[in-house]
């Protein structure tokens, strides 16, 4: 990587990301009907920051809790917890991710805010099928749970992101 500026940025963006992320899923905030947490925040920041890249530092992240380094909710790990109730969500910040960072490749403020609330909608229901499928849930119940609950969360973190992304270069 010597030389190569581009490479050392991914690099160090993709450090950096995987540690808010991280961060992130330690930050609960009280808020009803459930707290907030930060970690789908920075899947979000990482898309605005990192465009299509992101999905790197996002399936690194996934793939080092998957081997066991506590960087899930709560400091859990390990491949049950993808395989868990909640693995859909874990696994749905890689496709969000993408698209989010996609989003921010154009110039379009209309773009990135619709990329972000897609990105979001993929985290919840990636998160809600796999729950329902993981606890046999009928799909009406598992949308009640995995999903209804977080909309307003949700929305509150799409729009500080987008708030942000306007701040950034």
């Amino acid at each position: 990587m010597f030389g190569d500026l581009e490479k050392s940025r991914l690099v160090a963006y993709s450090a950096a990301c995987i540690a808010l992320i991280a961060v992130g899923s330690w930050i609960s905030i009280p808020f009803f009907p459930v707290p907030l947490t930060l970690q789908t925040f920075f899947v979000l920041i990482t898309g605005v920051v990192m465009k299509r890249s992101a999905v790197i530092p996002v399936t690194l992240y996934v793939l080092l809790g998957a081997a066991g380094l506590p960087v899930f909710h709560n400091g859990i790990a390990g491949l049950g917890v993808l395989l868990g109730p909640s693995g859909g969500y874990l696994l749905g910040f890689i496709p969000a991710a993408l698209v989010a960072g996609y989003a921010y490749e154009y110039r379009s403020n209309v773009i990135h805010g619709i990329g972000l609330s897609i990105a979001a909608a993929i985290i919840l229901l990636s998160g809600t099928a796999w729950l329902g499928y993981s606890t046999g849930m009928v799909p009406v119940a598992a949308l009640m749970v995995g999903c209804v609950p977080f909309i307003i969360g949700d929305a509150i973190k799409v729009s500080a992101v987008y708030l942000i992304s306007q701040r950034l270069p």
